[in-house]
């Protein structure tokens, strides 16, 4: 079981979007995401995600929101709860990053993009400004075989 972070940063209508095309081993491959990753040990939700933010981006957050957590439950990968956020005022000069490729991208164009089929289902609840929820997600390999948002089956 582990516990990560995910932020879509938001500027201009465009969300921050890293394309993982750039480590062999990884279950994001060749999907496209927020940025985010895994908790250190001792961080909280706010710690990982500030840090994975500038790691991954060069980017330094200065007002975020705490969306909802969503839990992935796959017969291929641990058990991973995540820590979903969103910002939208932030410092920096966008840098590479070593997981992939970083492009903003029109919100109307993320959902054609290649995504998990759950991603889908989350970004559509930040979209439409839904209060903070708690969204499973249950994966047989890559087709999503489940989703129950706040106790309720899709």
């Amino acid at each position: 079981m582990k516990n990560t972070t995910l932020c879509y940063i938001e500027q201009d209508g465009r969300y921050l979007m890293l394309h993982r095309n750039k480590k062999e081993r990884d279950e994001n491959k060749d999907k496209w995401i927020g940025v985010g990753g895994k908790f250190l040990e001792n961080e909280s939700p706010e710690d990982c995600l500030l840090r994975e933010v500038w790691e991954e981006t060069g980017l330094t957050l200065t007002r975020w929101q705490f969306r909802g957590i969503v839990t992935f439950v796959s017969d291929q990968w641990p058990t991973e709860y995540m820590h979903l956020f969103t910002a939208d005022q932030f410092t920096g000069e966008l840098q590479d990053c070593m997981e992939g490729d970083l492009c903003w991208v029109e919100k109307s164009a993320v959902p054609f993009l290649p995504l998990w089929d759950g991603d889908r289902i989350f970004l559509d609840y930040l979209a439409r400004e839904e209060p903070f929820f708690s969204l499973k997600l249950v994966y047989q390999g890559d087709r999503l075989a489940e989703a129950v948002c706040n106790g309720r089956p899709l």
